[in-house]
């Protein structure tokens, strides 16, 4: 047998990782209950993040100076996954979207599936911006209390972590504004956990609605379609093809409330999702627990 076929016998022999099994059994029962916003990943428990521990748009020289460095790292990772293949990119759809917003700040929301799917839409819109004015909201333990690669990253790579500490909240928010007024764009996870390589729209929380109509700037919304390709992962599971759908902005309804623009924003851009789901996958949006209640 040649090389190159022991290696593919090889990967084609790899066992499904059990946690990955865990994953989408967790999956079915949280869309069973409609337990949408709950995070099906095993993070390490959340510890308190207090307003002297962040720099929100990195004001500070020594947060820019971390910031650099931590973007140039990340950039590099991002492309070494593209040529590599463990990040497979498809076709964008819709980047003329994004590229008539370039000279505004804007809250871009996105479906959340896994750890690479903002690297996905970095690679894509850096094209068109430089990858330092791209932000990520995230949750407040990726900050505190994730390790390794991926925490360096979180606290220093243009991240804006949320925090249920009062304080910190209310500076996360004045940072969020500061960045929006500079013409930056902020990606929100609006369905918040996530759910590896789900494919479905899941129902949105009104966060970025909120950030968006507080600051009176569009929310762009980008959803991620994926496929199977012939390329088998570590995990012992397909590695996913992704095709990027950015689709046209919201702008909030001078005529309306911000209590009913969050509500309508929301729904729209829940929609436009929906419609993409269909469209690519050719099958009606449904889920577990509404074919067991019809």
């Amino acid at each position: 047998m040649s090389k190159k076929s022991s290696e593919i016998s090889e990967v084609k022999t790899i066992e499904k990782a059990p946690d990955r099994i865990a994953a989408l059994a967790k999956i079915q029962e949280y869309e069973k209950n409609q337990w949408w916003t709950k995070d099906i990943e095993d993070d390490p428990p959340t510890i308190p993040l207090t307003p002297d521990q962040v720099d929100y748009g990195h004001r500070k020289l020594i947060s820019k100076i971390k910031c650099e460095f931590a973007n140039i790292i990340a950039w590099r990772f991002i492309k070494n996954l593209v040529k590599t293949e463990q990040m497979i990119l498809g076709p964008t759809e819709g980047l003329e979207n994004f590229a008539a917003l370039k000279n505004q700040g804007i809250i871009m929301t996105c479906n959340h599936f896994n750890a690479f799917d903002n690297f996905a839409i970095q690679y894509e819109i850096d094209k068109y911006l430089k990858h330092h004015v791209y932000w990520r909201v995230i949750r407040e333990g990726n900050y505190t209390s994730f390790p390794g690669f991926y925490g360096f990253l979180f606290r220093n790579s243009n991240t804006l972590p949320l925090s249920k500490n009062f304080s910190t909240q209310k500076k996360f928010m004045e940072g969020l504004s500061y960045l929006l007024k500079k013409k930056q764009k902020i990606l929100v996870y609006a369905e918040q956990g996530m759910w590896w390589n789900y494919r479905k729209p899941r129902p949105v929380t009104p966060g970025a609605y909120k950030f968006a109509v507080d600051n009176n700037v569009p929310v762009l919304p980008m959803f991620i379609t994926m496929k199977d390709t012939d390329k088998i992962g570590g995990d012992g599971f397909p590695i996913q093809e992704y095709t990027l759908h950015i689709l046209k902005p919201i702008y909030p309804d001078a005529n309306k409330s911000p209590k009913e623009n969050i509500r309508s924003m929301a729904n729209q851009n829940y929609q436009m999702w929906k419609e993409v789901y269909e469209k690519v996958y050719g099958i009606p949006l449904t889920y577990i627990s509404n074919e067991e209640t019809n």
